[in-house]
């Protein structure tokens, strides 16, 4: 059965810059005249014939017979994904986690073997560490920074390679091409997530990996108002994982749906404030006496920049820093802040600033803290388009003491 076409392929041919491609991605899809893409607020669609209801059941990812399949306005964002990620087609879907879950528990059966990091998102961590194993997937987990390491935990069985660069929290690079070439010869599959960096910034595809996956909550919606995620692959992968997708339900609303399209439209221009402001914050926050250490790719002192610096245009929002004494300190700092917001998640317009052993406390044990490389001063702060300036002083009052 064919899949309908979900690149934007149709539209620009794959000749425009990243700027005008989520301007113009979805052009060729446009159901009418509208210069703001319709919302198409229904769970169901009218077929005219017997024959065209027929056709519509099954053809997969049908984005007009109901919208666990598809919806106009996911066919719309999925073309501008898949141009951005520089692959056949994507997939939306109601997080980030139901894309990855979803992913890949599409792609692997009993008795595989998977190999994922030390460090990623807890609970990708969760995910492969206590969920899989219930269902006979096994994994070994290794330290991303280490591709020997990688190298010899491959076996007969091992199905899938995850990866995620950016980590999060602490910012540690994979070497995505390296990890591609290892996979690719011995027909293993390659996932990373690529939420840290955003297509923008980072194009795994183009560096040999097979599917990208992301938080849309985080850069592509951009303002904090939804959560989404989205898979980016070839046709045969995305139909597999669709597959899996209508039996699990983790569907995007057509309203998110059109939220996210909206925040499509700035992406570029949030993304240069924001890598600017970020790498400008992290060369400042290395100059402050009461900071420890500062974790962010853009700076020299980051052990892994020149890797940085060869698979990324851009180094994105989160710099992770700590701050000296300890704990309480660090406490401290960030409830005094007054324009960064405390709040979790990334990529939008506001700053945001996490405790992160704070946050985590009640969800991970102190060894699991340890191996993620979370310290009890441990700051993450996801930068946004507020002047350069007024972040600093508020960052300075903070670890003054000052009131403001």
């Amino acid at each position: 059965m064919k899949v309908v076409a979900q690149s934007a392929s149709v539209a620009s041919g794959g000749n425009w810059h990243d700027e005008t491609t989520v301007l113009h991605g979805d052009a060729g899809l446009a159901s009418d005249a509208s210069v703001v893409a319709p919302i198409h607020y229904s769970a169901t669609f009218r077929a005219g014939t017997a024959d065209e209801f027929a056709d519509m059941a099954n053809t997969p990812r049908h984005p007009g017979f109901y919208t666990r399949y598809g919806n106009p306005v996911h066919k719309r964002v999925e073309a501008i994904l898949a141009e951005l990620e520089g692959t056949e087609t994507a997939l939306l879907m109601g997080s980030g986690m139901g894309a990855i879950s979803t992913t890949i528990l599409g792609l692997l059966s009993a008795g595989d073997h998977v190999i994922a990091q030390q460090r990623h998102y807890m609970s990708t961590s969760k995910l492969f560490e206590e969920v899989l194993p219930r269902f006979g997937v096994h994994s070994t987990i290794v330290d991303q920074t280490d591709l020997q390491a990688i190298a010899g935990a491959i076996r007969p069985g091992t199905k899938l390679i995850m990866v995620e660069t950016p980590v999060n929290p602490t910012l540690s690079i994979t070497d995505l091409a390296a990890v591609a070439e290892l996979a690719r010869p011995r027909g293993i599959l390659t996932v990373a997530d690529n939420t840290f960096a955003s297509p923008l910034n980072q194009k795994p595809h183009a560096l040999g990996i097979d599917i990208v996956v992301h938080s849309a909550t985080k850069y592509f919606g951009g303002h904090h108002d939804i959560t989404a995620g989205a898979v980016c692959c070839s046709r045969e992968l995305a139909e597999r994982i669709w597959t899996m997708h209508t039996t699990l339900g983790a569907v995007l609303s057509p309203m998110d749906a059109w939220l996210l399209l909206r925040g499509l439209r700035t992406l570029a221009l949030r993304m240069e404030r924001i890598n600017a402001n970020a790498l400008g914050l992290a060369q400042w926050l290395q100059a402050q006496p009461k900071i420890e250490q500062v974790f962010y790719p853009g700076l020299q002192s980051h052990p892994q920049h020149e890797l940085a610096r060869r698979q990324m245009t851009g180094f994105g929002a989160v710099i992770a820093f700590s701050i000296k004494g300890g704990f309480e300190a660090t406490s401290r700092f960030v409830s005094a802040l007054k324009l960064a917001t405390h709040a979790v998640s990334l990529g939008g317009v506001e700053t945001l600033v996490v405790h992160t052993a704070a946050m985590w406390a009640g969800t991970m044990t102190e060894a699991q803290m340890q191996a993620a490389g979370i310290e009890p001063n441990f700051v993450r702060m996801s930068v946004g388009v507020e002047h350069i300036e007024d972040l600093k002083a508020d960052l300075s009052a903070a670890l003054k003491g000052d009131p403001q």
